[in-house]
């Protein structure tokens, strides 16, 4: 076996374990930390909108040997708005400018054409209304709202509400450190970004789901123990499933990352950042939450209950019990003397019963 298949299967008999309950408060500290991060890109530099929100054309070239950044400047003298500029793998260049309308689009094809000295046919030009975009962006906060409702309940029936809303925070949680992102690096949100985010989010569910299946298996009938509290069995649950929610993520961030950095950055193909981003960033901080957000979270929701404090007291009380014993043993034996003889149950110098003395001696009889 393997030295992580190895690992994961100690982690999972609990021979070693790593506090995560324990530090929770570290962990949502770090947390607190990205998500104010996130918070301040957004109201400091905003979201990068894609046409298909805002409203736009997009112009797409032939083949040119005008750079991204010369098309830039010749684009935003042309319209007067920034533009944003992507290399196509057939060597044109796909042009596009945010609050245009077809007035003002013909003109800018015409001037794009003379300063890039090519044919006005070679340019395509298409429309994005700012009524579409409006229309997308609503459908897109209506398909995020219904698919979290419908998490909530079914978190809710399938567990308990402690469970459901645990789930949903880390799931905001998520969603903010994306878009966060977002706005600090400047990339384009495009309906293909809001289609990674629910991807993600379906992600960062499964590695959820799996810890409190585990969670919920091992505390049933949890009250009639006093061996664990809630958060020792949640951090039993978190160290058991820890292995593979990691293997889990790896395994997805690998192709998500050659889109990003090999598809988006190294080979050129900007299209494929808007959505890639998002998988990439959602999976990785949905892995996190799972484990240093979610669990921890219920652990705290459920401890607050009077039954589970009742059940605290009395395992503390216990454990507080038993390191006194084991202290007044370990005094016992300190204060005895190293030549100390076992001592013996009963009278001394007894005479032996008769068992014992036909124990004592051979019989006679050979066997």
């Amino acid at each position: 076996m393997s030295k992580l298949g190895n690992l994961g299967a100690r982690l999972h008999r609990g021979e070693i374990s790593y506090d995560f309950i324990g530090k929770r408060k570290i962990w949502y500290g770090v947390s607190i930390l990205i998500t104010i991060t996130a918070i301040l890109g957004l109201a400091v530099r905003g979201l990068n909108m894609g046409i298909d929100f805002q409203g736009g054309a997009v112009f797409t070239t032939s083949k040119t040997s005008i750079s991204v950044a010369q098309a830039e400047t010749y684009a935003k003298e042309a319209s007067g708005h920034d533009a944003v500029v992507q290399k196509l793998g057939t060597g044109g260049l796909r042009i596009q400018i945010a609050g245009m309308d077809t007035a003002k689009s013909d003109t800018t094809k015409a001037a794009l054409a003379k300063d890039m000295k090519m044919d006005p046919e070679s340019i395509a030009a298409d429309l994005v209304g700012p009524s579409w975009g409006d229309e997308i962006a609503n459908k897109a906060w209506e398909g995020l709202a219904i698919f979290m409702v419908l998490v909530v309940v079914y978190l809710a029936i399938a567990f308990e509400w402690r469970m459901a809303v645990a789930a949903l925070v880390a799931l905001i949680h998520d969603i903010t450190i994306t878009t966060g992102i977002y706005a600090l690096v400047g990339f384009e949100v495009t309906p293909g970004t809001v289609i990674g985010l629910l991807t993600i989010l379906g992600y960062s569910l499964y590695d959820t789901v799996v810890v409190f299946d585990s969670l919920k298996e091992q505390t049933k009938d949890i009250t009639k123990q006093t061996r664990f509290t809630y958060s020792d069995i949640a951090n039993q649950s978190i160290n058991g499933t820890l292995v593979r929610s990691i293997n889990t993520t790896v395994v997805a961030l690998l192709p998500v990352a050659g889109l990003l950095f090999i598809g988006g950055g190294f080979l050129g193909a900007g299209t494929l950042n808007d959505i890639s981003l998002s998988l990439f960033v959602g999976l990785a901080a949905g892995a996190y939450s799972s484990i240093f957000i979610a669990t921890p979270l219920v652990a705290d929701l459920k401890e607050a209950e009077p039954q589970m404090k009742a059940l605290k007291k009395r395992v503390l009380a216990k454990r507080a019990q038993a390191a006194a014993e084991d202290e007044r043993a370990d005094a016992r034996g300190d204060e005895g003397p190293e030549d100390a003889t076992p001592a013996v149950v009963g009278p001394r110098n007894q005479p032996a019963s008769r068992t014992n003395r036909g124990r004592g001696r051979p019989s006679g009889k050979r066997r």
